[in-house]
């Protein structure tokens, strides 16, 4: 019978200056306020896919103006939101 050997590993000890660095928080996404310091969400990933795929099919589902059904989606939707 064969026995499993544990492997063991030395760590480098940890610098002052890399002991002293602290992460900086995930940048949360922008949000609007309104003149009544309503909070307004940017539109989801979901919403901007939706309305671009309605702008695509009224288009007749003609290919290559993906992009720009995205870009009008996106400007349409956050005109909405301010």
């Amino acid at each position: 019978m064969s026995e499993t050997v544990k492997k063991t590993t030395t760590r480098k000890p940890k610098t002052e200056s890399a002991a002293k660095t602290v992460k900086a928080p995930a940048k949360a996404k922008a949000v609007k306020t309104t003149p009544n310091n309503l909070m307004v969400m940017p539109p989801s990933e979901e919403q901007i896919r939706a309305l671009a795929h309605k702008y695509w099919a009224e288009r007749g589902y003609q290919h290559g103006h993906d992009a720009a059904d995205w870009f009008r989606a996106e400007q349409e939707l956050r005109g909405k939101a301010s």
